[in-house]
């Protein structure tokens, strides 16, 4: 069953190696664990699982392999031998339970009476609350299907009603977390991790641990040895589209703009209009009072910042090659142009599209912009947004 969980992880493309594999089985044969499967899942989603964008996926999997235990039923166990079930008893139950059992008339005794159970669960329906307490489905039976004791162990019902059993295995949903839907904060954040540079600047106020021990260790007394803090110094400057059809884009742009701002402490943003023109702004509100020269910008921010351009690119194709082509107002040079100049002042440039690639094609200045952008254009996706990170770290 173990080898069949691990290649439907990899099946599923769970990056999943045979290393992790023989660690959880490790854990398993020095059972750090009690035998339960809530453990197990816990155990091997930690032991499997290397990065957050694949938890919804083995989830999936996970209910797929070991959904099969739930649907066992009494006939089939049969097949199982009867020995084996008795020394996992031993194992695994405690005195209590064991004299229980031996009340009842021994193993072979309660193993009759689930089978008795299940068969009258399957043969009679629901019925009468009398009948359903003759079978394990009333109030106080340990097991049936809708029994409401607290301590209960639901078989082979497909909802709850009271929602009391300890072991409800009929409950689990899972959902894919797909590479090409768009994003919520928090995996824009778990993306956005892959764009870091830490270096220790500041005032030393964490201890340095090893510096501390090799002083110690050299002067024969205690020596602390103080560091500054480890920091993300990279730095970002961030270009979003506001208006127009990026009206129907706002959600994910506002994700992305608090993912960044916990993410990178050195950001700065401005915003424009379909295309980059001569002045941009930071205040929506005040646009068209308190614009910005984009050749300050050009000027105001040194070649090691990571420049990113968040927009869905869907205009004329005149706002972005000819002159006069904005919408706004007359602008004496082309979109084209100051697009050209951010790309020869920063060396790192990427532009996330909100617009499903698979529309690309229908759109001609996303093309246009493509070109300028020299093919550094990626959608908005989990799957885009990792692959702008490591455009703007190469």
């Amino acid at each position: 069953m173990f080898l069949h969980f691990f290649s439907e992880l990899k099946a599923a493309k769970i990056p999943v190696t045979l290393k992790e594999y023989l660690m959880l089985m490790e854990g398993m044969d020095k059972s750090v664990i009690d035998r339960r499967v809530e453990e197990f899942y816990y155990l091997s989603r930690s032991a499997l699982v290397k990065d957050e964008k694949y938890l919804d996926r083995f989830d999936v999997v996970f209910g797929h392999v070991f959904k099969g235990l739930e649907l066992i039923s009494m006939e089939k166990a049969t097949d199982i031998p009867t020995e084996w079930l008795k020394r996992l008893t031993e194992s695994f139950l405690t005195d209590e339970e064991k004299a229980q059992i031996e009340a009842m008339g021994g193993f072979d005794k309660f193993m009759e009476m689930l089978q008795e159970q299940m068969k009258q669960q399957q043969g009679q329906g629901e019925g009468d609350e009398d009948d359903e307490n003759a079978r394990g489905n009333g109030r106080n039976m340990p097991i049936g299907a809708n029994g409401y004791h607290p301590e209960g162990i639901r078989i082979g019902q497909d909802k709850g009603r009271h929602g009391k059993a300890i072991k409800v295995w009929d409950k689990r949903e899972y959902k894919n977390l797909d590479d090409q839907v768009e994003l919520g904060t928090r995996n824009i954040k778990v993306a956005l991790r892959r764009l870091r540079k830490f270096a220790r600047t500041g005032q030393p106020d964490e201890l340095d641990m090893k510096g501390t021990i090799k002083e110690t260790a050299n002067k024969g007394y205690l020596d602390l040895i103080m560091q500054p803090e480890r920091r993300n110094t990279i730095k970002v400057l961030i270009f979003f589209d506001i208006g127009g059809s990026m009206d129907s884009h706002i959600r994910v742009c506002e994700e992305l703009f608090s993912a960044a701002r916990t993410e990178f402490k050195n950001m700065e943003f401005y915003y424009f209009h379909n295309c980059l023109y001569e002045a941009v702004w930071k205040d929506n509100r005040r646009r068209h009072a308190e614009k910005l020269d984009t050749w300050d910008i050009l000027n105001k921010f040194g070649k090691d910042y990571k420049v990113l351009f968040v927009g869905d690119a869907t205009m004329s194709p005149y706002e972005i090659t000819y002159p006069g082509g904005s919408v706004e107002h007359w602008n004496e040079e082309p979109g084209a142009v100051w697009m050209d100049r951010v790309t020869q002042t920063w060396d790192s440039v990427a532009w996330l599209n909100p617009t499903p690639q698979r529309h690309w094609d229908h759109t001609p200045s996303i093309g246009v912009m493509r070109d300028i952008m020299k093919d550094r254009m990626f959608p908005l996706t989990l799957e885009g947004l990792e692959k702008a990170m490591k455009e703007l770290v190469r």
